[in-house]
């Protein structure tokens, strides 16, 4: 992943550039800064990605049949594209409601309130406008908010207390809410990752204990309303340099992902997490295979 860091360009009026939601949502004049060159945008309309719908339901219950499935679908994924989808995951769909309640309801605050949670520079955890601070051009069209999470019982509610910490007790409900979110996505990702193990034909609960005590980031990406969204991204092409992403979409869509050389789309499904391999898993494949050569065990 290529990452470009300089002093952002000014405004004519010397100002540094602000990028507030609530006033460039109405803007029909984007700033130069937020716009991408045509040839490093994806295609305003691209085939959709044949994503496996993995139900995890039986493999949770321990249903050997259903298990192997699972184990089967995922493999095949990991072999085509490292993309899944997994529903009947376990996570309560009223909490995903909460957590997605709660975002929306931070990203409408007034630019002001939401800078008390501001990320400083070489931090990668609080709130970023468009990462204004890091890149001069080509900034994308969208907000975030980051925290870590661990799953080391020594750092107990430390999204709580995070976030309290930073945005007071008004947000001690937004805090509760993000703590059992990041609770839940731990233990799915260590359900994933049992998975994964299986497909790559390793213990059972190799990378199961491995990541047991995970650290993680939890992101919250918001991209606002733009007046001329054929000229902007919200994200630009990058890869995840982590071991597992878990992504929860909301309806509106626009995700997509670079696979035989074509960009394809993924259709949000608000019942299912978007899984996806990152570069660090996909090394640890790697190496496993150089020992086993055919890690991928007959599952029929």
């Amino acid at each position: 992943m290529h990452v470009v860091t300089s002093t952002p360009e000014s405004r004519h009026d010397g100002a540094p550039l602000v990028f507030d939601a609530s006033v460039l949502r109405h803007q029909h004049n984007i700033p130069k800064q937020f716009i991408w060159p045509d040839e490093e945008k994806p295609a305003t309309t691209c085939p959709e990605l044949e994503v496996p719908l993995i139900d995890l339901s039986g493999f949770l219950s321990g249903e050997k049949d259903a298990a192997a499935e699972a184990v089967r679908l995922v493999g095949e994924a990991c072999e085509k594209h490292g993309f899944f989808l997994v529903v009947n995951h376990g996570v309560d769909r009223k909490l995903i409601g909460e957590a997605h309640k709660y975002m929306d309801e931070f990203f409408e605050l007034p630019l002001c309130q939401k800078q008390s949670a501001q990320r400083k520079a070489g931090e990668h955890c609080g709130y970023a406008s468009s990462f204004t601070g890091r890149f001069s051009s080509k900034l994308p069209w969208k907000e975030t908010l980051s925290f870590r999470f661990s799953a080391d019982e020594s750092f107990n509610n430390l999204v709580l207390h995070y976030l309290h910490d930073k945005l007071g007790d008004q947000f001690a409900k937004f805090g509760r809410v993000y703590q059992e979110y990041c609770e839940a996505m731990s233990g799915l990702s260590l359900g994933i990752m049992e998975l994964l193990g299986k497909s790559l034909g390793v213990e059972e609960q190799y990378f199961k204990n491995f990541f047991k005590d995970n650290d993680s980031i939890m992101r919250l990406n918001f991209y606002p309303p733009c007046q001329k969204p054929h000229l902007t991204l919200g994200t630009g092409p990058h890869c995840d340099p982590t071991s597992l992403t878990i992504l929860h979409q909301d309806q509106v869509g626009g995700l997509q992902v670079f696979v035989d050389n074509q960009w394809r789309l993924i259709t949000p499904n608000f019942d299912a997490f978007v899984v996806n391999i990152g570069d660090t898993f996909m090394v640890t494949n790697q190496s496993i295979k150089q020992t086993n050569p055919n890690p991928f065990p007959d599952t029929s």
